[in-house]
């Protein structure tokens, strides 16, 4: 009986504590609320925006050309100085030829013959001594001649290769002797006088841009800045990347080398009353972009749309008004009807 009597004694402690655990953890649950104490906030105000859009083009040269001969055969002469300029019109290859010549030189032989030939039918048809058709064939074999004669002219002036425009000249690919062919590129010619700024901007800017506008940038290697005037735009936005294609002349390029990566800084403007929020404050979602509002001291997520980005801060285009306030801190915790108390308001 002793025995039973301490056993029931052990079973009713610990039923007694397993009524106070129960007690116990009802209150902690309650504590567990949706309540959100010490949030910082941001009151959206007007401010001066300057949007400025950095992005990354390349130096191209006026004109760049990769020069090909016309026809094919041995190089006779070279005359290619590796990065010095030439003029237009300047030799620079010629292909061995003289099979060319020895057969214009026949030509030439044989249109005389058959100008003489033409001329002693012209006088006999006027007694009726040959038929007109006799002398139709003489005139069709001198044109014929002569025809063969200025192709061969062409053939000849195929076999050298000028300078198409004022230029430096950059590596040569082949040497004195070489066989080459129109498939062989000789070298590269470019522009001395002036040089490009290719860039792209995204879509959203692709109105404000026009000609005539002043584009800044630098490139690596260097501190100046350099500036440049947009000359065009592509007339349409690429597929792929959703941008603009934007060319500009530079105005000041000596000492840049087409091929350079640039980063252009592009100026489109000022707006008076724009409104801005920090950065953080913005929750990017799949499909759209969403900041809390605190408004009746609840917690309300408002849909919005952006504009220029800053360091730091981000213009809004829609969803919020001036006087607005919104979370800028622990917006991870809040959930939609949360309350919320601020520590600090900006």
């Amino acid at each position: 009986m002793k025995y039973i009597s301490l056993l029931s004694l052990l079973l009713l402690v610990a039923a007694c504590q397993k009524t106070d655990k129960k007690t116990d953890v009802a209150p902690a649950a309650a504590k567990t609320g949706l309540v959100v104490s010490a949030v910082e906030g941001y009151t959206v105000k007007p401010s001066v925006l300057t949007e400025n859009v950095t992005t990354s083009g390349s130096i191209l040269a006026a004109e760049e050309t990769e020069l090909h001969p016309e026809s094919s055969g041995r190089v006779v002469r070279l005359n290619l100085p590796e990065g010095r300029s030439v003029r237009k019109g300047e030799l620079l290859l010629k292909i061995f030829d003289e099979d060319l010549k020895s057969q214009l030189r026949k030509l030439e032989t044989q249109i005389k013959q058959a100008e003489i030939t033409e001329q002693r039918l012209a006088d006999l048809l006027k007694v009726k001594g040959v038929s007109q058709q006799e002398y139709d064939l003489a005139v069709l074999q001198t044109q014929t001649l002569r025809s063969e004669m200025e192709l061969t002219k062409i053939n000849i002036d195929k076999t050298e290769l000028r300078a198409p425009y004022d230029g430096i000249i950059g590596l040569r690919n082949i040497s004195p002797g070489a066989y080459v062919t129109p498939a062989t590129a000789v070298t590269v010619l470019r522009s001395a006088t002036a040089l490009k700024l290719d860039f792209s901007v995204p879509e959203k800017y692709s109105r404000l841009l026009r000609s005539g506008q002043t584009v800044t940038f630098k490139v690596e290697g260097s501190a100046a800045d350099y500036t440049a005037v947009v000359q065009a735009t592509e007339q349409s936005i690429q597929a792929d990347s959703r941008n603009l294609r934007v060319r500009a002349l530079v105005r000041n390029g000596k000492g840049l080398l087409p091929g350079s990566f640039a980063e252009v800084n592009l100026a489109l403007g000022e707006k008076q009353k724009a409104l801005l929020i920090p950065n953080q404050a913005v929750i990017p979602q799949a499909r759209d972009k969403k900041v809390i509002v605190s408004k009746g001291g609840k917690a309300q997520f408002v849909t919005i749309k952006t504009g220029v980005r800053q360091a730091g801060m981000i213009e809004i285009t829609e969803g919020l008004q001036i006087g607005d306030t919104i979370c800028t801190t622990g917006i991870l915790f809040l959930r939609p009807g949360s309350a919320v108390t601020f520590s600090k308001v900006d």
